[in-house]
């Protein structure tokens, strides 16, 4: 037994030490290192930049735009529209996208999204959500798990979305609401991610390269 004893402390020794050394430094939350998830059959890592050094060079170190129209935007651009919190949009990725119960628009334009993007979000331009009569408006939306009746849309097993644009000062985003809400998507089933690529840059949080 005392044999038995010391080899299970030895393993447990072992298997601290190892986690020890695979502990990262710059975590998510104390307990939370990083995620992965499972999207499509593609497997998706989630977690912060290691270099503790690291400093932004792109676009995103700007603090000055035109204004208009890029001016910041308010918490809360729509009444009924919850705002999100980088940790909110990591829980949805974890929970909703894998299970098909959710989808994360990316709402800039396709040169934006081109240049890195949130993992496992999908690039449905703003204007491209603009109510028109084309026959593509009709096919996104019904993508979204609307349908149409009597030239009317039913949004009652309609998707959850998590939108988000570049940041606090970008419009894209809250245009992109704007024209769902218009055509009657509840805003119940939208939530905003009011930092963007931004923050989630500033975080050092994973991006990706859109195919």
């Amino acid at each position: 037994m005392i044999k038995n004893k010391s080899l299970v402390a030895g393993l447990l020794s072992i298997s601290l030490l190892t986690t020890a050394l695979n502990a990262l430094e710059v975590n998510i939350t104390k307990d939370l290192p990083f995620i992965s998830v499972k999207i499509n059959g593609k497997t998706i890592k989630i977690q912060r930049i290691q270099n503790t050094h690291h400093k932004l060079t792109n676009s995103y170190t700007k603090t000055s735009r035109p204004t208009p129209p890029f001016g910041i935007q308010p918490f809360q651009p729509i009444k009924g529209v919850e705002t999100v919190s980088e940790l909110d949009v990591i829980n949805f990725i974890k929970d909703k996208l894998p299970v098909n119960k959710g989808i994360l628009i990316d709402a800039r334009m396709p040169k934006w999204n081109k240049a890195g993007t949130i993992p496992g979000s999908t690039n449905i331009p703003f204007s491209v959500l603009t109510p028109s009569k084309k026959v593509s408006y009709g096919k996104i939306i019904g993508l979204l798990g609307a349908k149409k009746k009597d030239d009317k849309w039913d949004f009652k097993d309609a998707q959850s979305l998590l939108i988000f644009d570049n940041g606090p000062w970008c419009q894209q985003g809250l245009r992109a609401m704007q024209n769902l809400v218009k055509i009657g998507y509840p805003k119940s089933k939208i939530l905003y991610y009011r930092g963007g690529m931004q923050y989630w840059q500033i975080l050092g949080l994973t991006t990706t390269l859109p195919k």
